[in-house]
């Protein structure tokens, strides 16, 4: 099994920037991806980036360019660089990892607020 736990989400202004952390712990050696997922009520969840084990990167067509996907060198951290924020970037954001047999595991979620 796998635990996600996302920080860095706050209040920030339009224009401005913010970074997710993702920290994983557990069984990371089998996760097969990880990415960032984001959920405003009323809408569906919609994926934001993902990051395969081989760094394979994917974005949404809504955040090329002003997002970016990372993780660290053990591999049990994914991050979420997000720049030139805009209001309807405000979600609750979370943490997926895709594990062996595409058991898909989420953190809790952060919520990201975008508002002059």
């Amino acid at each position: 099994q796998v635990q996600l736990v996302e920080s860095g989400g706050g209040l920030v202004q339009p224009g401005g920037s913010l970074r997710l952390s993702c920290a994983a712990s557990g069984s990371i050696f089998s996760i097969k991806a990880m990415g960032w997922y984001r959920h405003t009520p009323g809408k569906e969840r919609e994926l934001v980036a993902t990051l395969t084990s081989g760094g394979s990167t994917n974005y949404a067509d809504s955040v090329k360019g002003r997002f970016t996907i990372s993780t660290n060198n053990a591999k049990n951290k994914v991050y979420l660089q997000m720049n030139s924020l805009k209001p309807e970037d405000t979600a609750v954001y979370y943490c997926n990892a895709v594990w062996a047999h595409d058991i898909n595991y989420w953190g809790k979620g952060t919520l990201v607020t975008v508002s002059s």
